[in-house]
């Protein structure tokens, strides 16, 4: 009887082992999240609501219910989401196609990319990138025999990708469809897919992106605006010339927390999209590059779970969470510092947001499953 539990406890003792190279910056992202959303929206929710902890509050409860997520995601075996391949693509899809369609979408800055059941409001392109990755693994695994073919190996996963494409462009999205189709490229660049069929796909994409971007006046102005912002500082170069403002006023020690300017009616969105900037005027640049090894160290343990996995959907699957966050990471970053057009685009786990809050966390955990089965040991199935 003691050596059968001895052999239980083996079996189970490296699945409730956390990854706390990956936990620990996690976990510090949101806290630090939370006080950030709060010095940030504190002006901005008392004008709207009538209680500076109107957005302190929310963001507390979804990261509580992340945190949640992550856990019960950890305690999922990654394979189990082979299964949910299927059912979570076309659930995407319903999401999408429901913010088109139905009376439950919501607008906001000229977009409608949410779905709203009473207060509760929903944003299905973070859904549908996970659904997307995980069903690119799934299909990347079971055709990785003949995946150097056109029609089985490149050409579903394209079509796919220009469904999801064509729905979020008509909320409109543009800057989600370049994560999307970037996430696509690399995730079929590391399973093997021919780079000829790689190349061609940039070829016929390049010339698309550059229709989308000329065939509306914004994107235009916005691209104009970013190549010289402090000709346009009163107008369209506004969001950017601030959030420059923003940094250079930090320094390298910060204002101090609670302390900064320009999150008061001067940077717009200052708790969602330019909350790096805040982070940059009130913690200097000192937290900045707190923020930034953090943000390393959770890539670098993602792609090193993506190398060690012991199979290629397990792989697969890390390396795609792990790019999606990155990508939303250094585009975020890019666009608060000036070197990307303005997009509105969270920062992962800092970022007012619950959609985004509650897919990140869950893919955290995905990703600790991921991590924990290879120390596992094999049993007969």
């Amino acid at each position: 009887m003691t050596s059968d539990q001895e052999n239980i406890q083996k079996v189970r003792k490296p699945m409730l082992q956390y990854d706390i190279a990956l936990l620990f910056p996690v976990l510090f992202l949101v806290g630090i999240g939370i006080v950030m959303v709060y010095s940030a929206s504190s002006a901005l929710a008392l004008k709207k609501f009538g209680t500076s902890y109107y957005f302190l509050k929310k963001q507390s409860i979804f990261a509580l219910l992340g945190i949640v997520a992550l856990v019960v995601s950890y305690h999922i075996p990654y394979r189990v989401f082979r299964s949910l391949t299927y059912p979570l693509l076309v659930l995407a899809f319903i999401f999408l196609i429901g913010i088109l369609v139905s009376g439950f979408g919501y607008s906001a800055g000229g977009a409608k990319r949410w779905l709203r059941l009473g207060s509760f409001t929903f944003q299905p392109s973070e859904f549908a990138r996970f659904a997307l990755v995980i069903y690119l693994a799934y299909s990347m695994n079971k055709k990785k025999d003949r995946i150097r073919e056109f029609k089985v190996g490149f050409l579903p996963h394209i079509l796919i990708l220009a469904m999801f494409t064509v729905l979020i462009i008509l909320q409109p999205d543009f800057g989600s469809v370049v994560i999307l189709g970037a996430i696509t490229w690399i995730m079929l660049f590391i399973g093997g897919v021919r780079i000829s069929h790689l190349l061609g796909s940039m070829a016929v994409a390049i010339p698309i992106a550059y229709f989308l971007m000329v065939s509306a006046d914004y994107r235009i102005e916005r691209i104009i605006c970013f190549l010289n912002p402090w000709q346009y500082s009163a107008d369209k170069g506004y969001q950017i010339v601030h959030s420059l403002l923003a940094f250079g006023t930090g320094g390298i020690w910060g204002t101090g927390i609670g302390a900064g300017y320009q999150k008061l009616f001067y940077l717009p969105e200052p708790h969602t999209d330019f909350i790096f900037s805040v982070i940059g005027e009130e913690l200097g640049l000192l937290g900045v590059l707190v923020i930034l090894g953090f943000y390393t160290l959770i890539l670098w343990r993602g792609i090193s779970i993506a190398r060690n996995s012991k199979d290629v959907f397990g792989s697969l699957v890390a390396m795609g969470l792990t790019t999606a966050m990155g990508l939303q990471v250094c585009i975020n970053m890019g666009v608060t510092l000036g070197l990307l057009p303005t997009k509105g685009l969270t920062l992962p786990f800092l970022s007012y947001g619950g959609t985004s809050l509650l897919i990140n966390m869950v893919s955290i955990g995905l990703l600790m499953n991921i991590g924990a089965s290879k120390k596992m040991p094999k049993t007969e199935s």
